[in-house]
């Protein structure tokens, strides 16, 4: 269903839609100051808009009829009505490689430690509200930058926040990755640290060398764990070495673990504070394709909250729900042999289910991936 609303993020946009009278209707206005354009927006005639968080003079808010809907800003040490995905810089804003102490004064800590202070579920409303808010923001802004591509072009990569720099599984992921940017598809994560991280490095240095990989990797490996001294800023040398222009990748992290420091080599983040809601997010927009890489219990989690909507065909169709690690998912935690006898037995319907040790396997997988509805099977 077309969006019936029209957004309106950039003070430019609202300079182009004021230039002359005119009726104006059914437009979401975010996060905008009307201070110095009062004059021009007096001029026209709003109806059914939306104004979240923007600064209206008080006549001009008053004129404006019963049909419009005016969202106050509210206090929070966070953007609720951010129109656009954060980026490392954003998120990081107030960060000095060179000084790890600045870690604590950045942006993101702060929010973090006001999360703590406020509660993981908090009672009070005003705080449920600002962060509902903020997470229907980055729902609608990941949208919005999905929108310029394909479903079946965004592949997640599931896989434990422990896996360290060094291990060989993150190796195999970053060529993964890499070759998967190469082809044109967008790399989606949880945005944290081990596998995730290297979903997002892989895309980062996409159309670079094996031995520029190389160097990246050691660069990081100084810092093996997320829990290292170095960790943040060995990412933030390597993305200073190997700048990044056109390649994206999207993480969507959580403050419900925001212990864990968001990737930095993810170029767009939609971090949420409900996890439950960042959880289904993550796993439904990767309609291409989900690739499973070692990981406890979260990954665990994943595997059968990403098999319903596949069993169901919620969305029209199944995805290919790739195992990376024959060992790792068929012995020592052997979640793929369940899989397959659920499927086998009827309990899960025609499950696109694979397992491998090779990524050009996983690679050619994916990229034969075509959807088909119903009525096309």
């Amino acid at each position: 269903m077309m969006n019936r609303y029209k957004e309106i993020d950039h003070i430019t946009q609202l300079l182009g839609l004021i230039t002359e009278p005119r009726h104006v209707s059914q437009h979401v206005f975010q996060n905008l100051d009307f201070t110095d354009l009062v004059d021009r927006a007096a001029l026209c005639t709003f109806d059914e808009c939306l104004f979240l968080g923007c600064k209206l003079p008080e006549d001009f808010q008053r004129s404006l009829n019963k049909s419009n809907l005016i969202f106050p800003k509210l206090d929070a040490p966070y953007d609720i009505y951010r129109g656009f995905l954060y980026s490392a810089n954003s998120l990081y804003r107030g960060y000095d490689p060179d000084r790890e102490e600045t870690f604590e004064e950045c942006f993101d800590t702060k929010v973090y430690r006001h999360y703590l202070a406020t509660g993981k579920a908090p009672i009070d409303l005003r705080e449920t509200l600002c962060r509902s808010l903020h997470d229907h923001s980055m729902t609608n802004a990941l949208k919005d930058y999905l929108s310029q591509f394909h479903e079946a072009q965004i592949v997640g990569i599931m896989g434990g926040h422990a896996l360290l720099r060094t291990d060989p599984f993150y190796r195999k992921i970053v060529y993964l990755s890499k070759r998967m940017t190469e082809l044109g598809f967008i790399m989606v994560s949880g945005g944290g640290a081990g596998a995730m991280e290297a979903t997002h490095l892989g895309a980062w240095l996409a159309e670079r060398t094996n031995e520029e990989v190389e160097d990246a990797l050691a660069m990081l490996a100084v810092a093996p764990s997320w829990e290292d001294p170095h960790w943040l800023s060995s990412a933030f040398k390597v993305r200073k070495k190997y700048h990044q222009t056109h390649f994206d990748s999207v993480g969507i992290p959580t403050y419900l673990y925001g212990h864990e420091p968001t990737t930095p080599f993810a170029t767009y983040v939609a971090k949420y504070f409900d996890n439950s809601i960042r959880e289904d997010i993550l796993l439904n927009i990767s309609r291409g394709g989900l690739i499973f890489t070692p990981g406890s219990a979260g990954t665990l989690q994943e595997i059968f909250q990403a098999a319903v909507p596949n069993h169901y065909e919620t969305f029209g169709y199944g995805s290919p729900m790739v195992f990376l690690g024959t060992d790792f998912w068929k012995k020592e935690v052997p979640v793929y042999r369940l899989v397959e006898h659920l499927v086998k037995t009827g309990k899960y319907s025609d499950l696109l289910i694979s397992i491998t040790d090779d990524i050009e396997e996983i690679v050619q997988t994916i990229k034969a991936f075509r959807p088909k509805t119903k009525s096309e099977q």
